[in-house]
């Protein structure tokens, strides 16, 4: 990432904040298959946070684990400081979680507005009484729904394509659209498997500016699971190495860069040292 980008990230650093996430020992596990051990992670609010590894590593089987797809087998999981270890996942979006996935999961066939509004369920009341009351009940509060979503497609830029249908835009609004649906549900803490997965580096600098926006103005605290080591550099407070389900380093980026452990596991035996 550029030199300016970079110190925006770091004069934003947050210091001693409270932890919003809080992972303690959590361990996954797949019949014989241990996916991820012995776990320790802390995000702190208001904190942009790396968490990096090889293919394979664990890093979406945490995440799974977090977000209460895949509850951990051991180990406890903190939002706020409350236990929501095995909470569903649904109930987790409800405490302020929102996260975009590593495989694009919008809405073939949809708008890019119809896609974005989705996100905004968590917030919604239907049901019968509210329909039939539609104009005194529903319709203030669909009003409201859409006066944010709007307000996030422009923070995001995607005024000129609001009423295409995402089948047919680029990659990189693709992962735009999805981050919008996102901030639409007013996380607290925002989950971003691989959002720069197929950009090219001018998408991944909108991309990375977004992020940062997201946190300064929106006060979201950020786990960022990435490839691209020039982006978790550029951008992250702090990070965690995986590999094989286990942590191998963690801390500032410039320093877990440079442990043996992390490049034996990216590049190989004969590089370290």
């Amino acid at each position: 990432m550029n030199e300016t980008m970079t110190k925006t990230a770091k004069t934003q650093g947050t210091g001693e904040q409270p932890p919003v996430l809080e992972c303690i020992g959590v361990e996954r596990r797949f019949g014989g298959l241990v996916a991820v051990s012995g776990v320790d992670m802390e995000i702190r609010k208001g904190e942009i946070f790396g968490l990096v590894g090889p293919n394979g590593s664990g890093k979406t089987t945490l995440t799974n684990a977090i977000t209460g797809f895949y509850p951990p087998n051991e180990g406890r999981i903190k939002l706020d400081g409350n236990d929501i270890t095995g909470t569903a996942p649904h109930k987790v979006a409800g405490l302020g979680v929102a996260r975009t996935f590593q495989n694009l999961a919008l809405f073939n066939g949809m708008s890019v507005l119809d896609n974005i509004l989705l996100g905004r369920h968590i917030h919604m009341n239907p049901g019968v009484v509210r329909t039939a009351l539609y104009w005194w009940l529903a319709r203030p509060e669909e009003v409201a729904n859409r006066e944010i979503v709007e307000e996030v497609i422009e923070f995001l830029q995607l005024e000129s394509i609001r009423h295409e249908l995402v089948d047919g835009i680029p990659i990189g609004l693709k992962k735009r659209v999805e981050l919008a649906r996102a901030l639409v549900a007013e996380p607290h803490l925002l989950i971003l498997d691989e959002p720069m997965a197929g950009m090219n580096q001018e998408e991944k600098e909108y991309m990375a500016r977004f992020i940062l926006d997201a946190r300064a103005e929106r006060g979201v605290s950020v786990l960022l699971i990435e490839h691209h080591m020039d982006v978790i550099l550029g951008i992250c407070d702090r990070m965690l190495a995986l590999n094989y389900g286990e942590m191998i380093a963690s801390g500032i980026p410039s320093e877990v860069v440079k442990d043996p452990g992390v490049i034996k596991a990216y590049i190989g035996d004969g590089h370290v040292g």
